[in-house]
């Protein structure tokens, strides 16, 4: 098995609106027909907005989606402890360094610090 990823909710919503180069869609069009893996913050965020499209529920609908578990809450905890960042994207973290994702996400800055998480912009894809 190749690398895994975990789709942060800002790739999601350039890939669906159609905002990235066509290298950067054929990248991440072929980590989307492997397996979309989303955290369910990332499911929250995406379709709690008044107005959702249907393909956007579909796309979060075939994901697999990863719950918020014991596991998970000790290491969010220890990711804000240790990192100060935002309780959603420590979550996120968490989630990624759990399950031994590759965070791709558009806000390299939000996690650069977190030691052990990889992490990649998806026009380094």
């Amino acid at each position: 098995m190749g690398k895994r990823y975990l789709i942060d909710t800002n790739v999601v919503l350039d890939f669906m609106g159609n905002k990235f180069t066509p290298i950067e869609r054929k990248a991440i069009s072929q980590i989307i027909d492997d397996q979309i893996n989303l955290s369910v913050i990332n499911k929250i965020e995406l379709l709690g907005f008044s107005m959702v499209e249907q393909d956007l529920i579909d796309f979060v609908n075939c994901a697999n989606i990863y719950p918020i578990d014991d596991d998970i809450v000790s290491k969010t905890i220890d990711v804000r402890r240790q990192y100060k960042i935002k309780l959603p994207d420590a979550i996120i973290a968490a989630t990624a360094l759990l399950n031994t994702f590759t965070l791709i996400t558009g806000n390299i800055k939000d996690f650069k610090n977190i030691k052990g998480l990889k992490i990649i912009h998806p026009g380094d894809l």
